[in-house]
């Protein structure tokens, strides 16, 4: 592991505490909207800082005090070990989802990342965007 990933992802920080990255990547998965998601390559490019896997280390690492499901795969496949918890959020929050085909692994869905992707824009009243 790189320096840049280990400073990224929690090296320096005391316990209970979490490392800046942290937080900041927690914070912009608690301003997705219900329904919608980003790709942890989106996180990494609204922060202007690290990239997907950085993004991807702080969610398994801290993720579950935020709505982790928002925070998605680039190709929309459920993330592994976690499909039906995210699948039970994605269709309680009304997130587009496509089928799945039968040759699909267990039959699950997809998230439609056409229609479910947010880029960032903020709701009325909100900040200006991202990107």
């Amino acid at each position: 592991m790189s320096q840049d990933e280990t400073d990224a992802t929690g090296g320096g920080a005391q316990p209970g505490e979490l490392p800046e990255y942290a937080e900041r990547v927690l914070d912009v998965a608690d301003l997705i909207p219900p329904g919608r998601v980003m790709t942890y390559g989106d996180v990494a490019e609204w922060l202007g800082d690290g990239g997907p896997r950085q993004v991807g280390r702080v969610m398994a690492l801290y993720g579950s005090a935020v709505p982790w499901w928002r925070v998605v795969r680039a190709d929309g496949a459920l993330l592994p070990g976690h499909e039906l918890r995210a699948l039970g959020h994605y269709r309680a929050e009304g997130t587009p989802l496509r089928g799945a085909s039968r040759r699909a692994d267990g039959h699950l869905p997809r998230l439609d990342m056409r229609r479910a992707r947010w880029d960032g824009a903020p709701a009325p009243g909100g900040e200006e965007s991202h990107t």
